[in-house]
């Protein structure tokens, strides 16, 4: 029943203004692809750009990383 009642909770959205021209090429764009609305496109563009930002936030390089590493099994801090 838990997963019904998930189902029909009405899911929360706002508005984003961008320009008409901009909408416009959007929308005949979008005839070409699976998305049903400019909205679901842009709003599928945000999710890929925001997860290529946290790919992005890494701290350290792999090389870094591994140099980090090596420093803390010669203290004996990891195995």
């Amino acid at each position: 029943m838990k997963m019904m009642e998930e189902k029909s909770k009405p899911k929360n959205f706002t508005s984003i203004s961008i320009p008409t021209t901009l909408y416009k090429k959007l929308e005949e764009k979008i005839k070409e692809t699976e998305f049903t609305s400019v909205s679901s496109f842009v709003a599928h563009i945000i999710r890929e750009y925001l997860a290529k930002m946290e790919e992005e936030k890494e701290v350290f390089s792999e090389e870094e990383e591994e140099e980090i590493k090596e420093r803390l099994r010669a203290l004996g801090y990891i195995d």
